[in-house]
């Protein structure tokens, strides 16, 4: 995976991140391909503040993986929807 220095992550906007929390917390960047996969395999390893946010940084990964051509398999966990 790519790695984002301090400065580039600071330099990144806040639609770049799967989740953003209540606090300006800014987890999962989804700014390029290996990002969007690290995305994926960390979705589960995210503490979200509600469903209703575990949902909508489940339909960003997920918009972001289409973009940058990322095959996401039936059975992982972020094509399953927050309940």
């Amino acid at each position: 995976m790519s790695e984002l220095s301090s400065k580039d992550r600071a330099d990144l906007r806040r639609n770049q991140f799967a989740y953003v929390d209540r606090d300006g917390g800014e987890h999962l960047p989804i700014n390029d391909e290996s990002h969007v996969r690290n995305a994926i395999a960390r979705f589960n390893q995210t503490d979200f503040e509600s469903k209703a946010a575990k949902e909508r940084a489940r339909r960003k990964i997920l918009s972001a993986a289409e973009r940058h051509g990322i095959e996401v398999d039936e059975d992982n966990n972020v094509r399953e929807r927050a309940s």
